[in-house]
């Protein structure tokens, strides 16, 4: 079977865009995504945006807007941000939600459900329904709806925190020899594609070296 590495942050509406289209692939075709959750760049290297031309940033939200429409998804900018960022712009090393969503991604990538859990949660987060995503049975019900136990996955990810670390601290170095450093990023065959507008590409890619539907269950 076809299999792709995909390196997604849960701060990034670029990563909710692409992940619906991503989890029908890998449903309707003999593909399978290796799911590798990592953290966001403004946690890894929170420098990275003190040189960035404030353009960046205006157009980064317009295009945001854009794609979202161009693709017929709700969005809306997460409410709280998966980074917890100070009033000074500056992003503290100890963070309240991101890490631990990070390894819950990839507790759910073991199970074999990444890329539900991955659809299911952004969507919480960015699809603009829900005000404070991560209070009540917000996760807990994106969690039921990809198929996966919420409790079983805390247990897991509480229960041993470093291991996840060290997991995702492990793919983080993978990123960067698959050929990037930003997310979404899908490598196949040793090729990156990155970025969620690299989709056709990735899909036209995989039909070259064989890409099957799958056989009706």
């Amino acid at each position: 079977m076809l299999t792709f590495d995909l390196y997604w942050s849960f701060r990034s509406p670029y990563s909710y865009f692409v992940a619906r289209r991503l989890r029908t692939l890998e449903h309707d075709f003999e593909v399978r995504c290796n799911v590798r959750p990592i953290f966001p760049i403004a946690v890894r290297t929170p420098e990275f945006f003190e040189s960035r031309d404030p353009l960046w940033f205006t157009y980064f939200q317009i295009d945001c807007r854009r794609e979202a429409a161009f693709l017929g998804l709700p969005f809306r900018w997460a409410r709280p941000d998966p980074v917890f960022r100070l009033p000074d712009g500056s992003y503290p090393k100890e963070q309240p939600h991101i890490h631990r969503l990070t390894y819950l991604g990839v507790a759910a990538a073991e199970r074999g459900r990444g890329l539900p859990f991955l659809d299911e949660v952004s969507t919480l987060i960015w699809g603009g329904a829900v005000d404070d995503w991560h209070l009540g049975d917000h996760l807990r019900q994106a969690a039921s709806r990809a198929g996966l136990d919420y409790d079983e996955l805390s247990a897991a990810v509480d229960g041993d925190p470093e291991r996840y670390r060290a997991i995702v601290e492990e793919s983080q170095v993978a990123q960067r020899g698959g050929g990037h450093y930003g997310v979404p990023l899908m490598v196949f065959d040793g090729e990156p594609f990155f970025g969620q507008g690299r989709f056709d590409q990735l899909r036209w890619r995989l039909e070259l070296k064989g890409l099957k539907r799958r056989a009706p269950a």
